[in-house]
C-alpha cells in the first residue's frame, strides 16, 4: 500500500504546475551521515517495479524493495519530502562518512 498525504500532494501539484506529470520512483539511498533512507526521484517504471497511482500521481518502486517496505507513506513538511515505511533502516552516523569532518 502507498499513501500520499495532502501536504505531499499539494507540493507535487505546485512542482508539476504547467508541466507534464512524470512517474516518481521511490528508492533506497545509502544516505551518508544520516544512514540509508527512502527517497524520491523522477523516473519511469521498469519490469521489476510495482506501480501505484495515488491522488493523480504514479509511483514506482522495485518489487523486492516494496516487499520489504510494505506500507509506504509519502509526506511533506518544512524539512522537505519524507518517505516512511515498515522497512527497518540502520546505519549512518559520522563514523560512516567524511563529509562532516568527523
Amino acid at each position: 500500500m502507498l499513501e500520499l498525504t495532502e501536504p505531499a500532494r499539494e507540493e507535487l501539484d505546485a512542482y508539476f504546475a504547467g508541466k507534464e506529470k512524470s512517474a516518481i520512483r521511490i528508492y533506497l539511498t545509502p544516505g551518508g551521515c544520516s544512514g540509508p533512507h527512502l527517497a524520491l526521484a523522477l523516473d519511469e517504471a521498469g519490469e521489476e517495479d510495482s506501480v501505484f497511482t495515488e491522488k493523480g500521481y504514479s509511483f514506482c518502486v522495485d518489487k523486492a524493495l516494496f516487499g520489504q517496505a510494505k506500507n509506504i507513506t509519502v509526506d511533506f513538511s518544512d524539512m522537505g519530502f519524507m518517505v516512511e515505511s515498515e522497512l527497518r533502516l540502520e546505519g549512518g552516523g559520522c563514523s560512516t562518512c567524511s563529509a562532516c569532518g568527523h
